[in-house]
């Protein structure tokens, strides 16, 4: 048993070593998304993916850990989660209080992940939204009623309300 408890508590400081990987990438993103730089935000996002791919790997051990730790105590795996696992080891206090502060120092690089990333999400959420409007006036620019302009030869020449639009951006305005 004492070497499971060992072998899972390795297992949750890898990731939170990870996580705090991706905690970084995340923050690395920030700037990105501000910048509205494509290329690096797709170099942080294939490096996220690397280290999403160690944290799959680890939690599929960490789960096969938790099952013979269940099999050895006759618990059912659902229902042993690391707080029943720090309350059994009451009387082994050094062990329980290595989980406990691995189960803290989790939920907390969990915490401060899931924060960057709903500021990334919001960022990214706000300029989709202005790339719609961008989208909107561009279409309705060009949508605009003709003006009733005639040239001297009595020709209409169809010019459009809101100027022409040559479809570039004329950086001089």
């Amino acid at each position: 048993m004492a070497s499971l408890m060992e072998n899972l508590m390795t297992i949750l400081e890898n990731e939170i070593s990870e996580y705090e990987n991706l905690v970084v990438l995340s923050t690395q993103k920030t700037p990105v998304i501000i910048q509205g730089d494509l290329h690096a935000l797709q170099q942080i996002t294939d490096e996220e993916q690397i280290v999403v791919g160690r944290i799959q790997h680890l939690e599929r051990k960490r789960e096969e850990v938790i099952g013979d730790i269940a099999n050895v105590i006759n618990k059912d795996v659902e229902e042993l989660k690391l707080v029943n696992l720090i309350e059994m080891l009451q009387d082994r206090p050094q062990e329980s209080g290595r989980l406990a502060g691995i189960h803290d120092e989790l939920k907390d690089v969990v915490h401060r992940m899931e924060r960057v990333n709903d500021q990334n999400r919001e960022l990214i959420k706000n300029a989709m939204e202005m790339i719609e409007f961008d989208m909107t006036v561009i279409q309705s620019l060009k949508a605009a009623p003709e003006t009733a302009n005639y040239t001297k030869g009595a020709y209409m020449s169809g010019d459009k309300m809101g100027g022409r639009l040559n479809g570039g951006f004329d950086a001089k305005q």
